[in-house]
Formats: structure tokens, sequence, C-alpha cells
């Protein structure tokens, strides 16, 4: 009678209308105390707070007693929080956890007697009256069985449910009240979720149902004898032995609670490590079962009084299951936190459903890194608070001076638009944990205990391989026998573990005749590899800079005997004046080290254009133009797009779209520094160790430069993915190493360059997602805008680092961009040679002498180089010498070549970086089968160029520091 009488309309307006006058009463005294702070002395700053917090938190703990329910609950949380809240509401809010006072007996029976159906001495021999503990929504007693079993018997407070509700409403109402007052703490997604989730404590059934998931899945019942995995846990949960709706009953454990510290003390309790062991049992249900109980308050722990002592796990009420694919991408965001990996942490964010508003990664990095901070003991909780909020300062600023807001409106702005439910209450743990190791003055590196689990969950899909992996090749129909075969070989290599993630795409006479992806994205990221997936290709991207100088060639923009100086005068300086643009394309101009200094002093500098262009400007030959070819590894990609902007006079990437992204129709899948919102189709490069080990036998070569020699690349190679996953260097323009493809946009590339520029048919309707389905964005800001955005930065920023790095893309640029991709106002033409109709990249006839330096090329090309003008020139190996095709390879076996005579194009992309074996064995296979000879120098085990490594040891001590997300400290680190 009790419940009907205090849930009455006029208890219920009575109940809501506390709640929001102690609400308003509190939030208008720390809005009181931050003025007078500012009329007072410092010294007496400290102790106004300190009995503001006292009076505040007397206030709450005086309504959470009255009202009981939902608050019982709010007020548990707030007493964990050890890390961020002040004393005074620990020390007041901590006897909320088990000592609220009881529900009478007469109730307590009444309840047991009613979902049983018997009377309580059918039930029970024995029944202790006085509760273990008296929760929010239930209280616990002692008692034996008819059997002589001990036991506890949980049984629900009677009405509740109502009262929970309720509570709900008006938990929820103060929320967004709090929303609108400052809107900087929007907190109703959190409330939303709990508004799902906290009903389902009702129902002890589910409960039970729960207990016994998460006992089996933790191996609670396993034998002493069994084999154990190793990220097994020691923990305990007691049996369930009997339950209906409202009544639970449980194998009692006799145990010290988590807050006796005189009993844990006396028993010899490591509190360490029963913390440390509570903390592997959570990161086992999150990564590895993804079944949690989501609420881990200290009341719902105790220690078990036998030694060894182990923590006993109790209510699983409040228990969270996640899909498959929310497990693994909060283990990826938890490894790329741990890693400082800017694009697996957004890849992660995307594929678990958590849109941001603007694209500030560095600042997302920082948030993750904070929400996964090791726990710190409570006696420096007022230090770390003040850390945060210095830190949420700084961040905001930052969103401030991005969004150019006034303080009213950045005080206003959510960086968040969408905040999936799973991540709430996973929040809600991570925060809990942390909270009960300050209180239990433990310190917990979350990064180092969760991370075997996190890996594990990752790891597990990624190992099975082929063997265990139908769908290792993705599900795409097969084009041709040569296919059939093609896969064949890859599974095998799969199997040995050659591969990790690949594509493979080929054209033979303008038509798709394979188009084929397998493996997985990455070593901690188990989707598969799809045919829109995009790989780092490394000096691939070579083969891509040049086409675009033969194409403003090609369009009366640009001579190739043309000085560079006359097309761009600053590099005239340091006796360049007769360096021409075809000995930037034969690799002959002699700058083959021209960056080595800018590598020496910061290899960050990479990522800034400018910078670069001022150093090629600054620049010396080391040989005359001409008279020596020797490899440009890195310092080609500048030349080529000084020369592309300075003959143009449009950006780098304008002339890439015009030329080649809209032509060919594949939007989306070729960039040279990607733009924000594609990280989510990046593959991540990882090394083939195996391969490593070959580096050490290689010996020098002459016709590579001094500082790029093989028989030391072994020393740092192992650190190359690290720096080529980074962020800022996969949206910067370095167009001789960071270009960021699919296979199949490759491909039909150098098809189209095979047909000399003839665009081929549209690629195969069979290949899903469709190539050129991805709108190819962001738009290009007017010169007007980029230059207002120029000036707005300074320092380093000062530069573009990337096209992309500073564009904002509203909806209506999106829109037209797409509009813009899908036609050029021609029609494609049924690709018979000569049509009318055809559509065209070159109109040169004799554009494939250009590019290989044959026939009246040929004088512009020195002697037998290994390349021609741009590309790696092949010969036939029928013995005529003559050159038959020419491509371009990166590192790591990522490659795309032609050849011309038969009309057949291919590409192949990998994250898992060999020295071309693999490649190697692709080709020989694909060209075996349809009878196209071999180019010389792609059998073997050589990389299909030959040679390309991208960078020295000065940028290994670069990544060293990136790769564990410690940006500030680059300079002046000598390697062992």
């Amino acid at each position: 009678h009790f419940v009907p009488c205090l849930m009455g309309w006029g208890n219920i307006y009575r109940r809501r209308a506390r709640v929001f006058t102690v609400a308003v009463i509190i939030y208008l005294d720390y809005k009181a105390v931050q003025q007078r702070e500012k009329w007072i002395n410092k010294s007496k700053r400290t102790a106004l707070w300190e009995k503001a917090h006292e009076r505040n938190a007397k206030r709450l703990l005086s309504l959470i007693i009255k009202l009981e329910g939902l608050w019982v609950k709010l007020g548990q949380y707030l007493s964990t929080r050890a890390d961020v809240l002040p004393e005074a509401y620990i020390s007041l809010l901590r006897q909320l956890q088990d000592s609220l006072p009881p529900r009478p007996l007469k109730e307590v029976c009444r309840t047991i007697q009613k979902e049983f159906g018997k009377t309580m001495t059918d039930l029970f021999a024995d029944f202790v009256e006085e509760p273990l503990a008296t929760a929010s929504i239930a209280q616990v007693h002692r008692a034996k069985l008819i059997n002589g079993q001990e036991v506890v018997v949980k049984v629900q407070h009677e009405g509740i449910r109502a009262i929970i509700l309720e509570d709900l409403k008006n938990a929820k109402s103060i929320v967004e009240w709090i929303a609108w007052a400052e809107p900087q703490y929007d907190l109703n997604p959190m409330i939303d979720e709990w508004c799902k989730e906290a009903p389902k404590e009702l129902d002890f059934n589910h409960e039970a149902e729960n207990t016994r998931t998460v006992s089996r899945n933790l191996g609670c019942k396993t034998s002493p004898g069994e084999s154990y995995s190793s990220n097994r846990v020691n923990v305990l949960i007691p049996e369930v032995i009997q339950s209906t709706k409202s009544v639970l009953i449980l194998e009692y454990m006799d145990g010290i609670r988590l807050n006796d510290s005189a009993s844990l003390e006396a028993f010899g309790v490591d509190k360490q490590k029963i913390i440390e062991e509570i903390t592997r049992a959570y990161a086992h249900q999150i990564y590895v079962d993804g079944f949690f109980n989501g609420d881990p308050h200290p009341g719902n722990f105790l220690v078990s009084k036998e030694a060894p002592h182990r923590p006993i796990l109790l209510d699983f009420g409040l228990t969270k299951k996640i899909s498959s694919s929310m497990k693994q991408a909060l283990a990826k965001m938890f490894l790329a936190s741990a890693e400082g990996d800017h694009v697996a942490l957004l890849s992660a964010m995307s594929e678990m459903g958590l849109r941001l508003r603007l694209d500030m990664p560095d600042q997302v990095m920082e948030i993750t890194s904070v929400f996964f901070r090791s726990s710190t003991p409570a006696n420096e909780a007022q230090q770390n608070l003040k850390s945060l909020s210095d830190q949420r300062e700084k961040n905001m600023k930052v969103i401030q001076e991005k969004m150019q807001l006034n303080p009213k409106e950045v005080k206003r702005f959510n960086p968040i638009d969408a905040f999936p439910g799973d991540i709430v209450i996973f929040g809600r743990v991570l925060n809990l944990l942390r909270g009960l190791s300050s209180t239990m003055n433990a310190r917990i590196v979350y990064l180092d205990i969760m991370r075997p689990f996190a890996e594990s969950v990752l790891q597990g899909n990624i190992s099975r391989g082929p063997v265990a992996n139908v769908q290792w090749i993705y599900n795409t129909p097969v084009h041709s026998d040569v296919e059939a075969k093609l896969r064949q070989l890859l599974v095998e290599l799969g199997n040995n573990d050659k591969i990790l993630g690949i594509q493979v795409c080929a054209y033979k006479d303008g038509e798709v005749i394979i188009d084929t992806a397998a493996g997985v994205l990455g070593r901690y990221d188990p989707r598969p590899v799809q045919p829109d997936t995009l790989f780092s290709v490394f000096s691939a991207t070579k083969g891509v800079a040049a086409g675009m100088l033969h194409w403003l060639v090609d369009n009366g923009k640009l001579k190739l005997e043309e000085n560079v100086a006359n097309i761009w005068p600053e590099f005239r300086r340091n006796g360049k004046e007769h360096i021409k643009v075809h000995h930037i394309l034969n690799h002959t101009s002699g700058l083959h080290n021209a960056l080595a200094n800018l590598r020496a002093e910061n290899p960050l500098l990479m990522t800034e254009w400018d910078e670069c262009l001022k150093r090629m400007e600054a620049s010396v030959p080391e040989t005359e133009p001409g008279k020596q070819q020797l490899y440009h590894y890195l310092s080609f990609g500048w030349l080529c797009g000084g020369i592309i902007e300075h003959a143009s006079g449009k950006k780098f990437q304008e002339i890439l779209e015009e030329a080649f992204i809209h032509p060919l129709k594949i939007e989306g899948e070729l960039y040279v520094g990607i733009p924000p919102g594609v990280e989510s189709r990046l593959a991540t490069l990882t090394l083939d160790t195996d391969d490593l080990k070959k580096l050490s036998e290689m010996q020098n070569r002459p016709e590579l430069p001094s500082t790029f020699q093989l028989n030391n690349i072994g020393e740092f190679a192992e650190y190359l993915p690290a720096f080529f996953n980074m962020l800022n260097i996969r949206r910067a323009i370095v167009p001789a190493a960071n270009g960021h493809c699919s296979a199949r946009a490759l491909a039909r590339y150098y098809a189209a360059l095979a047909d000399v520029g003839v665009v081929p048919q549209p690629h195969s309707s069979i290949s899903n997602p469709p190539l050129g389905s991805h709108p190819h964005i962001p738009k290009f800001p007017s010169k007007k805008i980029y230059e207002k955005q120029k000036g707005k930065v300074n320092g380093s920023n000062d530069s573009r680092q990337s096209s992309y790095a500073r564009m904002e893309v509203e909806d209506d640029d999106i829109e037209k961009c797409s509009r813009s991709s899908k036609g050029t106002g021609e029609s494609i033409a049924d690709r018979e040679r000569g049509g009318s109709s055809e559509s065209k990249i070159f109109s040169n006839p004799r554009v494939h002498e250009a590019f290989m330096g044959a026939g009246e090329y040929e004088n512009l090309c020195l002697g037998d180089g290994a390349f021609g003008l741009g590309f790696r020139r092949f010969k036939s190996n029928d013995g005529d010498g003559s050159y038959t095709g020419f491509g371009h390879s990166g590192m790591g076996g990522s490659t795309g070549f032609c050849d011309v005579r038969n009309r057949f194009a291919m590409a192949v992309t990998v994250n898992k970086m060999s020295f071309g074996g693999v490649t190697s064995k692709i080709v020989e296979l694909v060209c075996s089968e349809l009878n196209v000879p071999l180019p010389e120098g792609l059998s073997g085990s050589r990389d299909v160029c030959g040679y390309d490594v991208e960078v020295d040891s000065k940028t290994v001590e670069f990544a060293l520091k990136m790769w564990r997300g410690n940006p500030d400290r680059l300079i002046g680190i000598q390697l062992p």
C-alpha cells in the first residue's frame, strides 16, 4: 500500500518539484561562487570552493535518500568518480553504495511468497532478517535452502518500477535543461541510452541469464586442471540457483567489501592486484565477449577471504551486448589511441557511427587518450580535474579558431553530430572502473592491461586467413578463367602468410578481365578489403605525376625541351638554369639528393607543400643535367608538382582531377593526399618481416643516389609503415610517395595509357561498389577563399600541407562535385579503335614513345637507362631490344604498368609490404595465362621497379616518435 500512495499524482509532482528545486539551487550556488572568487584573495579561493562542494554534496545526498529509486544509481556513480569529483562528494555519497535504509521484512516476505507461490518455511530452512545490503532497486538477505545450501536472496522493492520510470523522465528533463543552459555539457545521448537500458534491471530473470552468460564467458567454472588461454581472468561469480521476475537466489560467497579497508588489510589483500584483475575481467567482457556488465561500482564487488584472494563479481542487471562489428571498432579505437594512429581512430569512429561536425584529428586523438588515460589515486583528483579542464579549454580554443566562432557561439557548439548508444555504456564502464581504482588508491594503466584483449579480438579474425575464412576473397563475380586461377594463387599466398590485404585489376584489349580484392584492411582491422579500398602505393604515385606533366605537354601548356626556370622563375637559382623538363622526368637533373637536408632537419616538413617547393628552388644540382641517371626517389614529386602548378596556373589536385579523375570516371578512388572522410576505406600498412631480412644481403647499386642505398635499409624499414600510416603524411601532397588508390583505378589509368589515351569502356558492371560511385570531394576553394585562409594561419601551418587539409565542405559543394564527376559532357564510345566518338585523355598519337623515351623522344633520355620520361620502361624479351611497355612501382609491392603491343594493363595494391616477391608471382601468373610476354625486370623476386625505398634513417627517427603519439619531440634524436 505504500507505493500506490507514494506514486499518486500529487506525489509525482512533489517528487519532480524536489528534483528541479535542488538542481536549480546547486546550479545557482556554483554560479554565485564563480562570481565571488573574482573578488577575493587567491589564498581564500580554495576554502571558498571546498565549502561550496560540501554544502551542495549534502543537498544532493539528502535529496537522494528521500527519493531513492534511480537517484541512488546516480549517487552511486558519482561516489566512484574520485578521479574527477571533489572529496566532499565522494565521502558523503559513498554511503549509498550499500547502506540505504532497508525495506520492511513484511514487504520482503510478501514479494518472495507471491513470486514463488510458496510460504517462507517451504522455501527456506533459515532466512536472516537483517539484510546484507540495500540498494536502489532491491535488497539482499542471507538464507539457507531446505537442502542446506547457503544462498543469498535478492528481492526487488515493491513499486520500484513506477519510481524508476518516473525518475528517468525527470532526469531526462534536467539533462535537457542543462544542455540549454550550458550547451557544452549536452548529456542527452547518455541519458537516452540509460532510459533504454535501466528498465532491464527490473527483470531478475534477465539478470539471472546475464549472470550465467558472463560466468561462462569468463570461465569461472573451469576446473583447475584445464588449460587456460593467455587472456583468462581469475575472478569468481556466484552460481544462479533460481529466479523469478522480482526475486533472484544466488550461491552465497563469503567476501570482503571493497570499502572495508580494515578487513582488506587484515586479510593481506593486495588492492592493486584486485583492481587489475577486475580491469582484466572487464576487458575480456568488452573486447572478447562483446557482453559486459555496465555497472561496476564498488558495491558490486567483493574480495574472497581465502587465498589467493580473488574478486567476486556481482549484479548483472545492467548488462550490455554489442555487435561483433562494434566490438571490433571499440578494439580498433583503443589500439589506435595506444599507438597514436589518427587514421585508424577516425576509421573506428566512422565504423561505430560516431560522427563529428568538423575535421580535427589531433583534438579527437587527445580526447580519446583522455578517455583511456591511466587512473590516479584519489589524492590526485584535484590536480587531475584541473588538467582535464585545461585540456578541454585548449580544445575549445582550437574549435573557436577553426570555426571562427565568438565566445558565445563556441559555448553552444557541440562538435559531435551523432553519438551511438553503445559507446555510452562503454564510456560509463571505463569511468566507473577509473573511479573504482582511484577510490582504492590504485594506479591502473589501461593501455597496458586492456591491450592484449583488444589485440586478440582483431588478430583472432585476421590470423585465420583464407583457410578458415571463406570470405577472404571479397565476394565479386569472376570475370575470366585467368581471374579464377589468380584467386587460387592468392589463397595459397594468403595461407602462407604472404598477403594481408590485396587488390588486383587487369585490362586486356580495353576490357576488364580481373578485378579481385582479398584479405583484410590491416593488422588490427579485420574488415575485408573491397574493390574501392584505398591503398598507399608509395612510388607508384610517380607514374601519375609524370602522366600529369605529359598531359600538360599534350594540351600545349608545357614543352619537354623547355627550361624549368622559364616556367618556374624561382627555380633558376644555384646553377639550375639549364635543367629542362625532360631532365626531371628522366631522373637526370642532378637533384637526386635535393631533400636530404630537409629530412635531417625535420621530416614533418615533407607535409608542407610550399616549403618543399622553396627547398627545391634553393637546391643545388650534384651532377650536370642529362649526364647521369640517378633515381630521384623523393625530389621527383615536388619537381613535377612545381612545374605542374606553374605551367598550368592551377593547383596540383585540380590538374589531377581535370586530367585523369573525371575523364576516367575514377572519382573517390585515386588521391595524392587524401581528403577528410575517406579514412574508413584506407588499408593500413604493415611489413613482411621475412622479406625484410633479405635487404641486408643486397649490395649497393651505382644507379642509386648516395643517400638511397639498400644495404642499410633493413635497419629502419620496420618503422616505415608507422610513418606512412600517419594521418598528416597521408593527407599531404607528396607526389613521389603517398598516392592512395584502388587497383582498379590505377589499372584503368594504365589501360588508357596503353591505348594512346583512349578512355576504356565503363568499368565492369559486376564490380561492387561501382567504380566512380564515390563523390570526389571536397571541392577546391576559390583563389580568394584560399588566400583568405592562408592569411589566417601562421608558423609552420602557413604552407599548403594538402589541398584538402583546409577545406570545409558544404553539402551543396558535395552535390555539385558529385554531379560534375558523373559526366564530362561526352559519351564514352563503344571502344572500337579509331572511332570518331572516342573519349581521350591524350591526343598525341606518339605519346607512348614520349612515356618510354623512344622513337623521336629517344634523344631526351639517357642511353639505356631504366627510366624513360617519368616511367620505368620495359623491353620485350624476344630479342629485338625495343621497348614494349612502361609503369611504376612503389616500395612494398604495389605497382601499375601496361604492355602497349598487347593492349594489356595491370595494377596490384598491397598493404603487407614485401620486396617484390608476391607481386612478381601474381604478374608472372597473369602474363603466362594471357600469353603476354613478361616484361624485363618483372620476374624472380625483384621489386617491379627494381629499386624503390622512400625514407632514410632521419625519417625513421621521426616515425619512431610519431608512432608513439609524441609529435613534439622530433629533432635531435640519434639512432643507436
